[in-house]
């Protein structure tokens, strides 16, 4: 057998029943659990192709029998929502936090790993024992800081605490711990700054971690309903969850079923085909994270 063709389980263990059927198991395992991620949305787009009678029929049907298009169109055009307003404040409010975090947490990541910072071991353990706290335990002490700064209903009420997002920081810190020193020491001979040394090195030698960083952040304020559902309450503001969720999900909305569907399905679409298309710079930029610290 040549050494290339050697994978997890050789096709000499494959041979043992024990090992096909450990194998089998783990393969069924697999199958399930994306049937189970991948049904709600095909449920949603079946669903939104539905006529309004067939929505509610029982037993229900998963399959439409007429696929109705129209659904789509109806989306935009009849209930005057503003979808394009809430698409807007999502990418304003996304453009922000990418700003502010590679600001703050590009340069707090870099000091820590390149710079004699006073308990730096200690920094970097507070910042990790952050993530172990529950999101929910500090919603109410950032809305109440931001309140009286006065910026609710104000972008600033994501921008700010994208700044200090503890997470993106311990990334962008282990992949600057694999930057060979040699490369800043000779930078910094040439008269170099530190931050035009971040600016000029480190972060061209990131881009893979910080192109993850982008597309994580784009994952998370495109889904994101519950932080702007209680620091938006102008309907000028609302971002597209919550926009949808205000107009689309709330039980008293008038839109019928089939268009409500129609409308999360659109609202789906972009951050699916973000992850298919990029999934690989995804994998292989928190792999690089991982290995170089």
């Amino acid at each position: 057998m040549k050494q290339n063709d050697r994978g997890i389980i050789s096709s000499y263990d494959f041979k043992k029943v024990s090992v096909k059927l450990g194998y089998s198991l783990m393969v069924l395992l697999i199958v399930c659990m994306a049937i189970t991620m991948l049904y709600p949305f095909f449920d949603t787009f079946f669903s939104s192709l539905k006529t309004r009678e067939e929505f509610f029929s029982f037993p229900p049907t998963f399959f439409p029998k007429d696929w109705i298009w129209k659904n789509y169109y109806d989306a935009w055009t009849q209930f005057d929502l503003p979808l394009l307003t809430f698409l807007k404040n999502t990418i304003l409010i996304y453009v922000g936090n990418m700003v502010f975090s590679l600001m703050f947490i590009g340069l707090a990541a870099f000091a820590l790993s390149h710079l004699k910072v006073p308990f730096k071991k200690w920094v970097t353990l507070y910042f990790l024992a952050t993530l172990l706290i529950p999101p929910a335990t500090y919603i109410v002490p950032n809305f109440l800081n931001l309140k009286s700064l006065g910026l609710i209903n104000t972008y600033w009420a994501f921008w700010l605490p994208a700044a200090v997002n503890a997470y993106f920081m311990l990334l962008l810190k282990n992949f600057f711990d694999g930057i060979h020193k040699e490369i800043l020491e000779a930078a910094r001979m040439d008269g170099a700054s530190e931050f035009k040394s971040f600016t000029t090195i480190a972060v061209p030698l990131s881009l893979p971690i910080i192109g993850t960083v982008l597309l994580l952040a784009f994952s998370n304020t495109w889904n994101d309903f519950y932080w702007p559902n209680i620091v938006m309450t102008e309907k000028s503001m609302y971002p597209l969850a919550t926009g949808i969720y205000r107009y689309v999900v709330y039980p008293t909305s008038v839109i019928p079923w089939s268009v409500r569907f129609a409308i999360l399905t659109l609202a789906m679409l972009p951050p699916i085909l973000f992850f298919l298309t990029f999934q690989k710079f995804i994998i292989r930029g928190l792999s690089a994270s991982s290995v170089k610290g």
